[in-house]
């Protein structure tokens, strides 16, 4: 028996904001829009809903399907709801759940689905163009959500910082790299030194050092997040 309703249906899709450091700046992996609608624009990978599926592996799933690369559940996290009444002309209502994930490798990606090409593109680059849809506000509230969580980690939780660095252990100028590129400035090594060692308290010393590289100086103390 049919379930009639005053509320038309609508679609759900996911949009995947995937960021990563490459050359010390931020970067987020986008594709080239196919044939049909904004064809040729820059856009974040993503996709409609099944009916028998849930959001978060919709997003892992819209997200290898379009450009080849895959990432854990555990690091997606959700940015906000997008359900502007035209955020999508193709059809009568689209409403998309953003999400938003860090990783320490921008590998190669290939394009799929509906993409015609994809890559790891500056974050800023990006921003400055014409994207696809609503996808300009998404990507940037997904990169002042990060720079919120890079800087002031909620407590608690794994700072977004970690999911960047492709180790464990890591200098202290390493980490800062990772700041200064998520925010978009440089930072005092003095002072971003003082803030994670005592006031933030993030990070706790190894015992190590990173292996002589030949060069002058004594090699960096080695570190890692703590808890």
């Amino acid at each position: 028996m049919a379930y009639e309703s005053e509320y038309p249906p609508f679609y759900v899709t996911v949009d995947i904001v995937v960021l990563a450091i490459r050359d010390g700046r931020l970067n987020a992996l986008a594709i080239r829009r196919g044939p049909g609608h904004d064809e040729g624009k820059w856009a974040l990978p993503g996709g409609f809903v099944g009916i028998d599926e849930d959001l978060e592996p919709a997003a892992r799933r819209e997200l290898e399907e379009e450009t080849g690369f895959s990432v854990h559940r555990d690091a997606l996290q959700q940015v906000g709801t997008y359900g502007a009444p035209d955020r999508d002309p193709r059809y009568l209502r689209v409403v998309s759940v953003a999400w938003l994930a860090a990783v320490p490798d921008a590998s190669a990606v290939v394009a799929g689905t509906d993409a015609a090409h994809a890559e790891w593109r500056p974050v800023d680059d990006l921003l400055a163009e014409d994207l696809a849809f609503d996808h300009h506000r998404i990507l940037a509230d997904a990169r002042d959500r990060a720079r919120v969580l890079v800087d002031s980690p909620p407590p608690g939780t794994r700072p977004l910082a970690a999911a960047f660095l492709p180790s464990d252990e890591f200098s202290l100028s390493r980490l800062r790299s990772v700041y200064e590129a998520v925010l978009g400035r440089e930072l005092d090594p003095g002072n971003f030194q003082r803030r994670v060692k005592t006031t933030q308290g993030l990070v706790t010393p190894t015992g190590r050092r990173e292996p002589a590289a030949g060069g002058r100086g004594r090699p960096a103390e080695l570190f890692r997040i703590r808890g």
